[in-house]
Order: C-alpha cells, then structure tokens, then sequence
C-alpha cells in the first residue's frame, strides 16, 4: 500500500450563547477548502490563509426542522449528514478493506468536537452514522450470496487522564493507579484487561458508550477526572470471515479508532509562565506530546533525516503510534471557534492541523494472525487423518509392529482432539461472549426503558455538567415517600447514592408526599436551591436548581408540575450550566444582570462563572484535607494594580486561616493549582499514605516568602515639567482601593552637575524644554504605616520608557521603612513625547512586601462558612492583630521622628487622624483637624 497524508478538516460552529451575549465579531472566513483566519486586533493585517482537504461552514445558514435536525439553506452550510458522506464513509469503506482507521477531534474546550464526533438528537455525528452503516452492510452481506461469511464486532472505551488509563466499560471499581500499558512483539502498545464488548448491532453500541459516558459522569463528579482535560477513545473492533478468490477462509480486522481529544487550551491560558507550581502531575503532557509527535512526523514528510518521534513519552501517543504514522487510514477534524475573544486558541489549532496534513501513514490489510492458525491446526489435522488411514505410519517409514500402530494411532487420535478443542474454543469464546452481551444488553435495554418511561410521570434530579455529553446522564428519582440522601459509607445504604467532594453519610432527605417534593438538609450539609443556601426544609419546584455540597449541581424535574406551568401558559425554560453558575454568581453579589453590559464587563462576567464552581470546589477539598486555607474571588481594578487604563480583572485570595496572611493568585496559577488539588484529593479519598505534599509543592500553601503587592502610590509628574521640585507623602492605596500607608517621595530639577536648581529657576511653559537637555533626581525616601504583618518591604518602579523594573533596597522589621532610594535621571534633549509624559502622566510606584511567617499573631482567625459565593459569614471574620494603645503613641512619635530626621516638614493628617481614631474608638472625621482641614499636619 503507498503512502497517503493524513486526512485534514476543519470545521467552525455557530456562535454559543456566551458569544452572542458578548457581540462577538466572526473571525473565520471559508471558501471552498480554504480557511482564514483575521486578527481582531490589528484590522489592516491580512487575514491569515490555510488550505485543508475539507473546509466545513457550519456557522450559519441552516434551519432547523420539526424533528430538530439542522438542515441547509443554502449549499454553503455543512450539515451532519455531508461531514459523514465526507469522512464518515471512507472509514467505512477502509474497514471493510481491512485497514485500520482512526478518526481524530481536535480543538479547544467548546469548540464543537463532540458535535463533530458524537452529534445530539437527531443531528448524529460520525461516531453513530458510521456504526449504523457498519451494521447496515453487515445485513447485506448476510442476505447475499456468501451464507458462511461471518462478521464480529466488537467495542472498548477508555478515558486518559493524567496519564492514567480507565476502562469506561468495566462493572468493577476503577483500578489504582490506572490499567496498565503493555507492549506485543507484533501488534505494538496494547492496554491489558481492557474490557472487549461483542456487539451485534447500532443499539448495543449506542448502549455500551451510554454506560461509559456515565461512568465518565460518576468519575467526574467523583473528583476522579476533568473531563474537559481528558481523552476518549473509542475503538471498534470490526472481523469478517470471508472465502477468498482461491475458495479458502479469510479473516481480514479493522480496527476503527475514533478519539475525542482533550480541550486544546494553550498551555499559557491554563497555567501562569513563572509560576511556583506547574502542574507537577501528567495532565496536559499527552496532548503536548502529541503536538511534538505531529511536529516530529511533519518534519519526517518534509525529509528532515534523524528526526525521533516521541511516540512513548505519553500514553495517548503509544496508544495511537500506528494511527499517526504507522498501519492506519487517518482522518483529523479541527474545530473551530468563530469568535474573535477565542483568537490565539483558534489560531494555534489552525497551525496544528496545518502541521497534521503533511503526515504520511502506509495502511496495509490486516489478515488476522488466529486465522492462519486455524488453517494450520485443519492443515495438521488432515495430515494426522491421512497417516491414520495408512496405519499411522508415515509415507515412506518404516514398518512397525502392531503394537506400536495402536500406540501411534492412540496418540494421533489424541492430537487431532487436542486440534479440534482448540478450534472450537477459538469460535466458542466468541459466541459465548456475544451470547453473554446480547443477554446483558436485552436486561439493560429493558431497564433503560423502563426509566424513560418512568421518568414521564415520577419527579427526579438529573445531573448538570459542564461538558454538554455528561448533561442528564444521571438520574436520580424521588418516588412517593421519603428517601434519604447520602454516601457509599451510611449504613444503611442511602436511596439516593452520591458519592464525592463535600457529601456527607446523610445530606439530607427527601419526601415526595402526593406530588407535593420537599428537600431537607441533614446537619452541617450544604445544598443550595435556585442559588441560596437552604437550613431548613424547603419545597421543589420543576427546574429548580440544586447544588449537593460543592460541585454536585442538579436540576429538579417534575412532569405534574411542568404540565400545570404549560397550562397557565408559563414558559418552561431549561436550566443550562452556564445559567445556573450565573445564578450562584448573582445570589453571592459576585454579579448582576447582563443587559446593558459593556463587552469588557461581559468578559470579567464569564471569568467569575468560569472560577465560581472552582473557587467552590477548592474550599471544599481545603476544609475535607484541614488545609486551613480559604480561597476567595477578588476584583482588582487597573488602577490598584498601577495601571492607568485596562479592565478589571478577576483573581483569586488565598488567605490562611491560622495567621491570617493572605496572597492573591493570578486567574490562570489558580486553575493550575485546582487540578493539582484535585490530584491530591483523589490520592486521599484513595487512601494513599503519601497523599500529602511538602510546603514547597503543596498547592494549597503560599511561602511566606512569596512577595505580596501591598499598594501603589501615584507620582505625577507635572513639576519636573515646569523645573519645580516636589517632596509629599503620597497614599498607598492596596487592591481594594483602601489607604495602606503613605510613601515619601521627592523629585528634584537638577543642572549638568547634579546640583539642585534654586526656586528661582523654572519654565512658565514646558514646551520652552523642547530641544533641551534635562536632569533631574527620582528620591524614594521611604514609607510610613505599613501594615504591622509585613516584615520585609521594598518598592519598584518603571518610568517614561523603562525596559526594566527599577527596585529599591529591602528594608525589614519595621512599619516606617526608609528605603533612601536615589536615581538620577538625564536626557540629552526634551522631546515632545516627554514633555506629554511629563505633563500628563504619572509614575507607580508598587510597594511590596513579604508577611511575617507567624502572620498577625491573632488568636480570633477563624474559618470561614463555606458557599458558592467564597465570602465570610458575620460571626467568622478575620481579624488581624490591633495594636495596644501605647503601640500605637510609639508609631506615632517614630513617624514624627524619623520625619524630621528626613527634613520632611509635614505629614499627611491622616495617619494622625487614623492613629488617634484607634486610640480613641472615634471615627477620625469627629477628631480636630478632621474633614475640611488641611491634608498636612506641621510637625513643630
């Protein structure tokens, strides 16, 4: 067989909901097999160019038809129906030729892969189309002239995770540590005791990725897997039994790999650059592995000598060596994101499948290895037949007696049994196990269709999931009477089983009493309905939204009370993820309604839906593993963070409950340190001795060494402009805007000799400095009022066209730190560039600082109460140490003191107000010298 290119297309979605919220503007463009792709960012680039072998608009022009299916308009829409005729067909078609195929999905998180691959409703996707076709040949071939002809297929679906493999099929608890990877002479990389269903039609393969795609859910929400971060493969194993030309029988196997990939979100967008933590565990190494695999291939087509293909440094790569550049037929589709706030992503898979069709496979037919035994053992058992008949002696031996006849034809004998036992295992295993499967099949069948049918008519909760595919999968019903709620360690047994993060033994109750559902919470058990936290009984409502302790979210379904909603004429909206982690988000303040929203509130908006459940399930794991930390979400406007434009941006405090410091992660450390929480966690639930880690790699834990933002304070510029010197004590405002002290800081006008200018000489316009040069010095004399908890400060700063950050010295053990900072600043001549950023601009200055190791040597820290929203209950407050009052006078004499050794005549009346507030209890606005005085104080 020659060589032939891996298959390439690409495909792009409509906008989703979150998209057309924001007014997403169409970045993709598509005419015949081309694709562009334009930046957003820069309108006068040219858009850049791709050529696959198929192009698929799917973004709009289609309408969608009584039975849901979504059909062209016009003959630019791809629908379901052409991707199949496309690509969907030659997979078929190769395995009935008995090559091997494999059938990749590749692209971000919500990109359209499972549509692609798996499809909803009546809109079915390859995965089905194929196995219905499949089916459908098998029948003809059947109903033709070849009556012997024998087919089998069989089915296996596994999950990759962090590097470890799960059967999807299996009945029995997952296995510690994963299945295990081996290695064949012949067939290469093989996983062991993998569960091999015999299938023998569409239905009980529609069935048996049911059972997996649940088990997926059970995993998910068990903590055991993301299943945006995993990898699906589902492999169908196909066997035909056929005469060949010369009349003897002929087994050719395909093996059909059809692969969802993992989320393909860039590496930066999930993990911070610089960062203390990687993710130390293997989750993102087998699709970056592959990235290196398809880069090493390419280059391989490209001619490049001595390239090394990585295939083992993953197991998804091993798994799939012969798909990628070996014995196989191999189709990639790229899905695509039209929007423009999804550009890098879209971007980055565009190259990534461009790179792909340059690879070459070389598929050969498949003749299976246990049909040329078979032929040999009848070969064999022929011959012994032929030397029976002669006496059992063979043509040309020698004579033997008749004693040793017997003795040769008793052994014979023995061996044309032995032959024949062991023919007969080889088509026995096979029927017993499809007799096994069809009889396990028409039990679950049954069962199946017994709960559709009872979900007609009885109330139920059934799961919501961030991945569409794990949406309603389980489902949890609430017949007459009481059922109690709870996980795998209540005796007894618990009605409503829900095992994971944050369920307790009991969890609650409920009762269903006539129709009229009731929810009632068991002590310490959080659930929230619609968003709120519940304490008490409360009464179920169709679709009302229920979360079981953290990550557990349900939606309560109730076909009475649906019918009467639809006869008062009510609309019936059906909660999604994204609606009902919004809700949570606006229950907890976190958020409000999205009309009249900028685009940019839109975007920080989805950034607190994407972190609440996270934020959530953090807190969760902290408190079951006493942690002893809190995580929280925090807004930090540009300001805060000494920006004078920008958007506000999401982050994350970590706070320790034991002495009260805290730090603030960036969006993307956090949800690089939640699926390492999630390692953790799952190796304690699993009982591994070794589940907790060292400080350093705990990342739960911040050193306290780790540097903390405490404020910034703003230099303007304007005097330098002028030729005036400027000396104040500016306020040092932290994230939240709140005064963190004060910073003392001097700009001096200077001439050539570094002498300061007498008060006599300035400039009535800066404009006259154009063309001049100018010296002046930048004096960070130090800080006043740092909060008590820091031990070791410093400040840095960039000013006009700074590549590099400017730092002062660290000053430790005190409140009232003097950094004696001195910089000389020279231009050769004024530009009107300058005189602008002198004019108009202002330099920040950020100070930071490292928190005492023992924190705030409080003894009233206290943990939090937990919830969806991430904020402390009244009654948990932290409260950081408060100075005595006689601490307090020593501030303040120091602060005078040290002032005047600096020749400052004045401070800020504030830190005097603040002072003698505490002393007093008084608000400092009732203390002389409050509001409407001087913002200075002399100091005599």
């Amino acid at each position: 067989m020659p060589e032939e290119n891996l298959k390439v297309a690409v495909r792009v979605r409509p906008f989703n909901e979150r998209e057309i919220k924001r007014s997403a503007q169409l970045i993709i463009n598509m005419t015949n097999n081309q694709t562009t792709i334009k930046d957003p960012e820069n309108s006068k680039a040219e858009p850049k160019k791709f050529a696959f072998d198929y192009s698929y608009w799917s973004h709009d022009g289609y309408i969608e038809n009584k039975d849901g299916y979504f059909s062209p308009k016009d003959n630019r829409y791809a629908d379901q129906k052409k991707v199949f005729e496309d690509l969907g067909k030659g997979v078929i078609d190769n395995a009935w030729n008995g090559y091997n195929c494999s059938l990749f999905a590749y692209g971000q998180t919500g990109s359209g892969k499972s549509y692609s691959i798996v499809g909803f409703g009546n809109n079915k996707g390859i995965v089905p189309l194929a196995c219905e076709e499949l089916f459908r040949g098998i029948e003809e071939k059947r109903k033709g002239l070849d009556k012997d002809a024998e087919f089998q297929v069989s089915l296996t679906m596994l999950e990759i995770y962090n590097e470890q493999i799960r059967d999807l099929l299996s009945t029995k608890a997952p296995v510690k540590g994963g299945l295990k990877l081996r290695q064949h002479a012949s067939k290469g990389f093989y996983v062991e005791n993998l569960t091999i269903a015999p299938v023998s039609s569409y239905t009980q393969i529609e069935s048996k990725i049911n059972d997996g795609t649940r088990n997926r859910t059970i995993a998910s929400t068990n903590m055991n897997v993301t299943s945006s971060r995993a990898h699906t493969i589902v492999a169908i194993t196909f066997v035909q039994k056929q005469k060949n030309d010369a009349g003897q029988n002929m087994t050719k196997t395909s093996v059909i790999n059809l692969v969802d990939l993992a989320g393909s979100e860039r590496a930066e967008s999930t993990g911070a650059t610089g960062d203390r933590l990687k993710e130390g565990s293997a989750i993102n190494l087998s699709l970056s592995t592959l990235g290196n695999c398809i880069k090493a291939l390419a280059d391989q087509s490209a001619g490049k000598k001595k390239i090394m293909v990585p295939y083992r440094d993953s197991v998804l790569t091993k798994l799939l060596q012969n798909a990628l550049g070996g014995n196989s037929k191999t189709i990639m589709i790229a899905a695509l994101s039209p929007a423009d706030i999804n550009y890098q992503e879209t971007l980055s898979t565009l190259r990534f499948a461009d790179r792909a069709k340059t690879i070459k496979t070389q598929a050969v037919v498949n003749e299976s290895p246990t049909d040329k035994l078979i032929r040999e053992l009848k070969e064999e058992n022929q011959k012994l037949l032929e030397m029976l008949k002669a006496g059992g002696v063979p043509a040309g031996g020698a004579a033997a007696s008749s004693q040793e006849v017997e003795e040769m034809k008793k052994q014979l004998e023995e061996q044309m049994a032995a032959n024949q036992r062991e023919l007969e295992e080889m088509k026995k295993s096979w029927e017993e196990r499809m007799k096994e499967t069809q009889a396990e099949s028409k039990v679950k069948l049954e069962a199946e269709k017994k709960r559709n049918e009872e979900r007609k008519v009885t109330p139920h909760l059934w799961n919501l999931s961030e991945d569409p595919a794990l949406t309603a999968v389980l489902i949890h019903f609430c017949p007459e009477g009481t059922a109690k709620i709870g996980n795998k360690n209540a005796s007894p047994p618990p009605q409503i089983l829900i095992n994971g993060l944050g369920i307790q033994k009991e969890h609650a109750t409920v009762t269903n009493k006539k129709g009229v559902v009731s929810l009632k919470p068991c002590p310490g058990a959080k659930i929230m309905v619609n968003g709120k936290p519940i304490s008490a009984e409360v009464q179920l409502h169709h679709n009302d939204r229920v979360l079981l302790g953290p990550n557990h979210l349900f939606v309560f379904h109730h076909p009475q009370d649906e019918a009467r909603q639809q006869k008062s004429g009510k609309p019936v909206l059906q909660p999604t993820y994204d609606s009902a982690q919004q809700e949570l988000a606006r229950e907890s303040g976190l958020m409000d309604s999205t009309s009249g929203k900028s685009k940019e509130d839109l975007v920080l908006q989805d950034d607190l839906v994407q972190l609440l459940p996270m934020i959530s399930e953090a807190n969760g794991m902290s408190e079951e593993l006493s942690k002893k930390v809190h995580f929280e979400i925090c807004l930090v406007s540009p300001q805060s963070r000494g920006l004078r434009e920008g958007s506000t941006e999401v982050m994350v405090k970590l706070k320790s409950l034991e002495n009260g410091n805290w730090w603030l992660l960036q969006r993307n450390n956090f949800i690089n340190r939640k699926y390492m929480m999630q390692e953790m966690y799952q190796n304690y639930i699993e009982g591994e001795v070794n589940w907790d880690l060292p400080k350093d790699k705990d990342p739960f834990w911040e050193l306290h060494t780790t540097p903390v933002l405490i404020g910034v304070a703003y230099v303007y510029l304007q005097p330098i402009a002028y030729l005036i010197g400027m000396d104040e004590s500016l306020t040092i405002m932290d994230l939240k805007g709140k005064e963190t002290g004060h910073l003392l800081v001097e700009l001096i006008p200077c001439d050539e000799k570094w002498i300061t200018l007498k008060d006599d000489v300035y400039v009535e316009d800066p404009k006259d400095l154009k063309g001049k040069p100018l010296y002046f010095k930048i004096k960070i004399k130090g800080a006043r009022g740092i909060p008590a908890n820091f031990e070791v400060t410093s400040c840095s700063y960039k000013f006009y066209m700074d590549n590099e950050v400017t730092k002062t010295e660290e000053v430790k053990g005190t409140i009232n730190p003097d950094y004696l900072h001195e910089r000389n600043v020279h231009f050769k001549a004024v530009t009107e560039q300058l005189i602008s950023h002198l004019t108009n601009e202002a330099m920040t200055v950020e100070v930071w600082g490292q928190q005492k190791e023992e924190g705030m040597k409080s003894s009233s820290l206290k943990q939090p109460v937990s919830g969806a929203s991430g904020k402390e209950s009244k009654g948990h407050e932290s409260k950081s140490h408060e100075p005595s009052a006689a601490e307090l006078v020593l501030q303040i004499q120091e602060q005078v003191k040290k002032a005047k050794a600096n020749g400052i005549k004045t401070v800020p009346i504030s830190e005097i107000e603040n002072s003698l507030a505490r002393l007093t209890g008084a608000e400092p606005s009732n203390i002389k010298g409050g509001k409407g005085t001087s913002r200075a104080c002399l100091i005599q």
